[in-house]
């Protein structure tokens, strides 16, 4: 007896790879064992850099807040220390959106901190 090869669900699983790699050049869209390789690359991209973009995010609104606060007469390390001794909870992603946005309203947080 012949050896079933299931080509529909074969066809189907390189149709979907290829599918996923549409928008990349040349044979990384093309043949099926670079396509392979070029996703799960990529996939491992996209889970290290998922992690990376919180690391960076904090890092730009600290630099926010810090530049902020050195407007306001103080530096960033004192604004948490003092917000931290009275217990605020406001996070930095807060802070740096009110530091831009709004910076009457920061300036009261950092008088209400440092007071």
């Amino acid at each position: 007896m012949p050896r079933s090869q299931n080509k529909v669900a074969s066809h189907r699983r390189r149709k979907r790879l290829i599918a996923q790699a549409k928008g990349s050049w040349g044979a990384r869209s093309k043949v099926l064992t670079v396509v392979k390789h070029h996703l799960d690359k990529g996939l491992q991209y996209a889970y290290r850099d998922r992690k990376a973009k919180k690391r960076t995010f904090r890092q730009l609104w600290i630099a926010r807040i810090n530049a902020a606060a050195r407007l306001n007469g103080t530096t960033y390390s004192r604004l948490i220390a003092g917000l931290n001794k009275k217990e605020i909870d406001i996070n930095r992603k807060i802070l740096a959106d009110l530091a831009v946005s709004n910076p009457a309203a920061f300036a009261e947080v950092v008088k209400f901190a440092l007071a």
